[in-house]
């Protein structure tokens, strides 16, 4: 079978990437941008820092800010409904991963309207038009959606998220610009992190893991050991340092998948919405562990990644106790709770077990599991 890669066609990184968005917008032609950002970021001016862009260069847009932090089927239906009405030709994403799954929810949609439910995008869609051209700018450096050909929605009604994976959606340029991410707030910073962190470890023990992919995750989680602590204390050499760290995991994960943590996690935001980077901060520790046995040598390189010292001389039982220590460690040092205590009720652990095993993550999980298997892990974070 042969292994495939799907990236950007064009990406921008550094200070001050921002100002190529008009470029790039005037070098295609388009003439009309639909900007989807959320309420927030539109409040405290991070959208405005593109708009004004686009306002000095003449490129007219139409905002679009009815996002939540878990996009709903309703806030996707309303968006394609506002951009088929706005006249706008391509689409401008700013934000996390909610402005940026809207955006791409949207865009797709906008070219392919036999799936205008969303519900029929889950799993691997079989859609035909790529998506809307879209520029995707990140203000958070952790779910990496600006590079992935995944995106994932809130089924109010069923209480569950649904993972839609489809090349036709990955945006065409993404701007991982540290500027944008200068006004994140302290547990924010932390929760994307431990996300980032998360997609690197879980990407690079998934059953599909292959040597390039192995390659953005190994870096990915070099980077964000050496950075997340210092991005969190606010320092501009931390900012950066995740914001590339961010977007490397992303390259790796679009490509051969996650597993259970991400599963977990997904039901605990549809249910609770809990904060998707702080969910899985919670459970990844548990996981690894319970992974261990079906990973061979690897945690040994995700410690020596994470800087911990003597991995060479470790058994394969120590060198996989050190990953795990590492990452509680690391979790701890920027404020992640220890467990779901005041989050998960016991009576909801049935339902969430049954959502997780049926979650597009799950399959690539390293270790087979089983709906009894991942309720028990639940229940170990009560």
């Amino acid at each position: 079978m042969a292994n495939r890669i799907v990236l950007n066609t064009i990406s921008y990184h550094g200070k001050g990437a921002i100002g190529e968005i008009p470029n790039e917008l005037n070098a295609r032609g388009y003439k009309h941008a639909f900007v989807c950002s959320d309420p927030d970021l539109v409040r405290f001016g991070v959208t405005k820092k593109v708009t004004d862009l686009l306002d000095a260069a003449k490129i007219p847009y139409t905002l679009y800010s009815d996002i939540k932090p878990n996009p709903t089927i309703e806030n996707v239906q309303h968006g394609v409904a506002a951009y088929n009405a706005s006249g706008a030709d391509c689409i401008v994403a700013i934000g996390g991963g909610s402005s940026m799954d809207t955006a791409k929810a949207i865009g797709i949609i906008a070219n392919n309207p036999e799936f205008a439910d969303v519900r029929s995008l889950e799993g691997v869609a079989p859609t035909k038009k790529h998506a809307v051209f879209t520029i995707a700018v990140p203000t958070t450096a952790g779910t990496a959606a600006e590079v992935t050909i995944n995106y994932v929605i809130t089924d109010v009604e069923k209480k569950r998220k649904f993972v839609c994976v489809d090349t036709n959606d990955i945006p065409e340029i993404a701007v991982v610009d540290p500027d944008m991410m200068a006004s994140m707030p302290k547990g924010l910073t932390a929760a994307t992190g431990m996300d980032a962190l998360t997609h690197a470890i879980e990407g690079y023990i998934t059953k599909a893991a292959w040597t390039m992919t192995d390659m953005f995750h190994l870096k990915a989680i070099e980077l964000i050991s050496r950075y997340l602590r210092a991005s969190v204390a606010g320092e501009p050499e931390g900012r950066e340092g995740m914001a590339l760290a961010q977007y490397i995991a992303g390259q790796g994960f679009s490509n051969v998948g996650l597993g259970i943590v991400h599963s977990m996690a997904h039901g605990l935001g549809a249910l609770y919405d809990t904060p998707h980077g702080v969910a899985n901060a919670i459970i990844l520790p548990t996981v690894m562990a319970y992974n261990a046995p079906a990973t061979g040598d690897k945690y040994r390189d995700i410690a020596k990644a994470m800087g911990v010292k003597g991995t060479e001389g470790m058994t394969i039982e120590e060198a996989r106790k050190a990953a795990i220590e590492a990452v509680r460690q690391l979790a701890s040092d920027v404020g992640i709770p220890v467990n779901l205590k005041g989050i998960l009720h016991e009576e909801d652990v049935q339902f969430l077990a049954e959502s997780a095993y049926a979650d597009a993550c799950r399959p690539g999980n390293p270790r087979d599991t089983s709906v009894e298997e991942i309720a028990e892990l639940y229940r170990s974070l009560l």
